[in-house]
């Protein structure tokens, strides 16, 4: 039965997008047939960081106004062929959403795919509510900062009252993401470290991502790092789909890997 994940965000700039490209390559790659949605209308992103910007002829809002039909919008990526991509428009604002459109292009999606992972505008506008409305499951990232994590935790009650499952009585599983962790800044003090953010939130974590400056290269290059056996982000992101998967599949030690990675990715160059 397919599956419907928001990835999610109190504020913009945390990895929503990277993340979902990445969540998404990942469940691909085990061989489940995944379409990664970008409902962020008006400011897309997630094509850039599929490699697929220049492949776009349709949009989602297309889609909905019956400008084409579902298949004529929707690409394939080439490079890891259970991988689809419906792409976000970039001259429409997200009030062209609204709750009917898009449960008929979820129902609609559910009859050909195992996941459906939504982008979701950053913030908490009605754009931010469409993208919630029909989860079965969200995954809120945030980095290791006050601010994010304040933003995260307003964002968590929202889905809590406002998905299509909390109507019913029911309740969106959720898990956090972590990202952008910096192991020397948490032993200095300067960053928060990963226990008191899953305190502050009351959720478990589903995946702890640390910075590294090869994220920034494959998101220039349109290649999601989790295509890069030898990356430890990448290796980060395809435990957080095992994970999805049901797998127990321990946590990454950040700082015992970082070393033995670096001198794995050397032996490559």
């Amino acid at each position: 039965m397919a599956k419907v994940i928001t990835i999610t965000s109190g504020k913009g700039g945390v990895g929503k997008s990277t993340t979902t490209a990445n969540i998404a390559t990942a469940l691909a790659l085990l061989g489940k047939k995944v379409i990664a949605v970008d409902f962020d209308i008006g400011l897309r992103n997630l094509d850039m960081i599929l490699g697929l910007e220049n492949r776009i002829v349709y949009d989602v809002v297309d889609v909905m106004e019956n400008r084409c039909n579902l298949a004529q919008a929707i690409i394939k990526d080439k490079r890891t062929p259970n991988l689809h991509f419906l792409p976000a428009s970039q001259t429409k604002d997200k009030t062209v959403l609204n709750k009917d459109k898009v449960e008929k292009l979820i129902n609609e999606l559910k009859k050909d795919f195992d996941y459906i992972l939504i982008d979701s505008p950053a913030g908490i506008e009605s754009g931010f509510e469409h993208s919630i409305f029909l989860a079965d499951r969200a995954l809120i990232v945030t980095t290791p900062e006050v601010s994010a994590i304040r933003d995260a935790d307003r964002v968590i009650g929202i889905i809590d009252a406002k998905s299509k499952k909390a109507q019913l009585g029911e309740e969106v599983e959720k898990h956090i993401i972590i990202n952008r962790i910096k192991p020397e800044l948490v032993e200095k003090g300067e960053m928060l470290p990963i226990e008191d953010v899953l305190d502050l939130l009351s959720l478990p974590l589903i995946g702890i991502v640390p910075d590294d400056e090869d994220i920034v290269r494959s998101t220039n290059l349109g290649k999601p790092i989790a295509l890069d056996e030898k990356s430890l982000v990448g290796e980060a992101f395809r435990r957080i789909a095992r994970r999805i998967e049901g797998e127990e599949v321990p946590f990454i030690d950040i700082k015992a890997k970082r070393g033995f990675f670096s001198k794995l990715k050397g032996l490559f160059k």
